[in-house]
């Protein structure tokens, strides 16, 4: 197969182009910049075809895409700074981003007659409640910009195809790039003690390990709605560990990865609202129901408390 993937100077992008090359696929991948612009780890995304490309032009979109000719698109492009969308003169560049963007790529997609698989978000929800949103559900009511805008994305890919992907992640975290682990463990080593949001509950997504799940997903004509996290600790594991069973915080999560890294920062729980730094809503309720995977024979990703330690020894934080 040859794959098309946007985004890859991001961290899901530059996983998803390695496990292709794992794998033997072709892959081309594409950014906003010229030449590729991710960490230079020397792994294979550094090194295969690489083309610029603003989503938002779309011919552009139009000319490249068909000239590659994929079986697949991995759509994983986004505007994903969920405080600034909130700004009035940002809401425009958002929408043509995650909205005009994918709406481009979709229709390149049924023209070529490829599959596309769509990067999503928890936050098409409003996150009230404590019971896990399922994929399928269609009681969208979402509180910010960003998720209104991914919400309108989703619904470019499916009013326009019939082969298309759309997989709800969470609180994500991987090597090429910043996120609440490398950010909160600079923190810690500057100071004596943090505050970490304790009332908002989900669970984690290291992209290593979703980049496999989204190849595996196109290798197959399984479409449809999916969500993909890391998997919670078993009440089991989580007495042998120490760290805490079912969905979490992000505190429980930060908790876990400074035990990990062997900081010994003083981690103070405090409600979004006392947080009180966040311009745009945030919702309470990450959590996802992530058993259509298995239901439809794919094999869900490793717990959370796992990926934090296979993050923390790539990382070398």
């Amino acid at each position: 197969m040859k794959y098309f993937v946007t985004g890859v100077n991001g961290q899901l992008g530059h996983d998803v182009m390695n496990e292709l090359d794992k794998r033997g696929y072709q892959g081309v991948g594409s950014d906003l910049t010229d030449v590729y612009a991710g960490v230079a780890d020397g792994s294979a995304v550094t090194v295969m075809p690489y083309v610029g490309l603003d989503i938002t032009d779309r011919e552009s979109v139009k000319r490249i895409i068909t000239e590659v000719k994929p079986d697949a698109v991995i759509h994983c492009a986004a505007w994903t700074a969920v405080d600034l969308a909130e700004d009035d003169d940002k809401v425009e560049k958002v929408r043509a981003v995650n909205v005009g963007g994918t709406q481009n790529i979709a229709d390149v997609c049924r023209e070529l007659d490829c599959k596309m698989l769509y990067l999503s978000t928890d936050y098409v929800f409003d996150g009230q409640g404590t019971e896990p949103w399922k994929p399928d559900c269609r009681e969208y009511k979402p509180l910010n910009v960003y998720g209104q805008t991914k919400l309108e994305g989703e619904m470019a890919v499916s009013r326009t195809l019939e082969k298309y992907f759309i997989v709800r992640i969470a609180w994500v975290f991987g090597l090429n790039g910043k996120n609440f682990i490398r950010t909160m463990i600079n923190v810690g080593k500057k100071n004596d003690e943090v505050r970490v949001v304790n009332d908002q509950i989900g669970t984690p997504t290291y992209t290593y390990d979703l980049a496999r799940l989204l190849v595996d997903l196109c290798e197959t004509e399984k479409y449809g709605y999916y969500h993909a996290t890391n998997s919670e600790v078993s009440e089991k594991e989580a007495e042998r560990t120490g760290c805490k069973a079912g969905y979490i915080s992000w505190y429980d999560f930060c908790c876990e990865f400074y035990r990990q890294y062997g900081l010994k920062t003083n981690v103070i729980p405090v409600t979004t609202e006392g947080y009180g730094l966040s311009k745009a809503a945030r919702p309470v309720n990450s959590r996802l129901d992530k058993s259509k995977l298995e239901e439809n024979g794919f094999r869900p990703l490793p717990t959370w408390q796992d990926a934090v330690r296979r993050y923390l020894k790539e990382a070398q934080l």
